[in-house]
């Protein structure tokens, strides 16, 4: 048996202190990055074990319930039903716990920009003919780039801008739903969650490995770092740094490749056959079969409004 004692986490998110070592070059400032990256994963799992209310659902309702939100947002194509999703979801971190503030920068820090960037030509008149809402540039008749013919003028459509805007709102509404799934589900649960569902153990063991040395080699690069700072006398210049900076990552290849090879044999030798075993027994409770109904149904709703099949 094992002790209550043993049993319980920390709830609070940890404390991480910054040390400083004096100006700070471009290898600095990517430490500092994975620093940064390590504080915000030991936050997300802290958060998983706040007494919101997704962290009280069963991890297999929750897990069904998110992907059929998730496939659901891909075929809408309303803006404001997108937008009703992505507040949604801020409303459900909310009541989870979270911080809301850390749960939107989080999401807006990468995919959705970037996938603003992606819809960026969809505003142009080049790409999707439309009514012209703001004129760049105009041509004369018969201009071309290359091969390619341009129009008289370049303006962004109205129709291109609200395509854009679409595009990018699905993409934060599903990776918004994606991200609560990860910040509120314990990791060991989530993973085990995969293969509950029918996810095959080969792609469940791969993401279980890649997430837990993923923090073993960037402690592997901070230590690297912090031995050169506490070897350097005088700065060098950038080309000597560039040229370490490359050593260290054919060091970190061969040491991970090593690694790898280590764990593997060392997990065979003790009969591992890539199913996640944990102590947490899954049981589906009421709160969890009315929140899975709920989901599905929402999202069958939606996706007839978007359809014109239901009027509202």
């Amino acid at each position: 048996m094992i002790p209550d004692w043993m049993r319980e986490t920390e709830t609070a998110p940890p404390e991480f202190s910054r040390i400083s070592h004096g100006k700070k070059g471009f290898v600095g400032k990517t430490i500092e990055g994975v620093f940064a990256f390590m504080e915000e994963a030991f936050v997300s799992e802290a958060s998983s074990h706040q007494p919101g209310i997704l962290q009280s659902l069963d991890p297999r309702a929750k897990l069904i319930s998110i992907l059929v939100i998730v496939i659901a947002t891909s075929l809408i194509g309303d803006l404001k039903l997108l937008v009703f999703i992505y507040l949604l979801t801020l409303i459900f971190a909310y009541l989870s716990k979270i911080n809301v503030v850390f749960f939107i920068k989080r999401v807006w820090l990468f995919i959705p920009i970037f996938a603003g960037i992606i819809a960026l030509p969809m505003a142009f008149n080049i790409f999707i003919p439309g009514e012209p809402l703001i004129h760049l540039v105009y041509l004369e008749p018969g201009a071309h780039l290359g091969p390619f013919s341009l129009p008289e003028s370049i303006y962004i459509t109205r129709q291109g801008t609200l395509a854009a805007v679409i595009f990018t709102t699905r993409v934060a509404a599903c990776v918004s739903a994606v991200v609560l799934l990860f910040i509120t589900t314990p990791k060991q649960l989530l993973f085990k969650s995969l293969r509950a569902v029918g996810v095959p153990k080969l792609y469940v063991l791969t993401l279980e490995m890649t997430y837990r040395y993923i923090f073993l080699l960037m402690e592997l690069v901070r230590e690297m770092y912090i031995a050169k700072k506490a070897r350097t006398i005088r700065s060098r210049g950038l080309l000597d740094e560039q040229k370490w900076v490359g050593g260290r990552m054919g060091y970190t290849l061969v040491r991970s490749l090593d690694m790898s090879e280590k764990v593997h044999m060392a997990m065979a030798s003790r009969g591992f056959t890539g199913e996640v075993h944990i102590m947490q027994q899954f049981r589906l409770s009421a709160r969890d079969y009315i929140a899975g109904v709920i989901a599905i149904s929402l999202s069958i709703v939606l996706v007839l409004i978007s359809q014109n099949i239901i009027r509202v």
